[in-house]
């Protein structure tokens, strides 16, 4: 299984922070209404800039004038697993305190290349949690 981190991003606007962990790097959305808890949710989520396994740790204050200044936090962490990977839609499961359960990101079709469709999926009929 592989890394997944949530930041909460005190920024020039209020947003999540949701990277997943693929070659030795965290792929990186800014999501501005948070991490979907129930399925059926929908949120926009943007990509952005990869980043360093280790800033997966990172809780703190970055400075004025740097790129993403304001205040960091974890909101939640844990490991995914990879169900489907590809250019236009990754499917996975998080395993967190906070995100738990299946999930979709979808490029969109149409708009910028950056904007994808973060939602949660049912859990199935066995599943104890959700």
């Amino acid at each position: 299984m592989l890394k997944f981190v949530v930041q909460e991003h005190y920024a020039s606007t209020h947003h999540f922070d949701f990277r997943l962990e693929k070659d030795g790097i965290f792929k990186s959305w800014a999501v501005p209404k948070g991490i979907p808890d129930q399925p059926g949710t929908k949120r926009l989520a943007v990509q952005v800039d990869d980043h360093d396994i280790s800033f997966g740790d990172f809780e703190g204050v970055i400075p004025e004038g740097q790129y993403g200044a304001g205040t960091i936090q974890i909101w939640d962490r844990g490991l995914y697993e990879v169900e489907t990977w590809s250019d236009n839609k990754i499917a996975f499961t998080l395993h967190g305190k906070r995100a738990d359960g299946r999930y979709n990101l979808v490029r969109f079709t149409k708009g910028r290349p950056a904007d994808w469709l973060l939602f949660k999926l049912p859990a199935p009929a066995n599943h104890p949690r959700q």
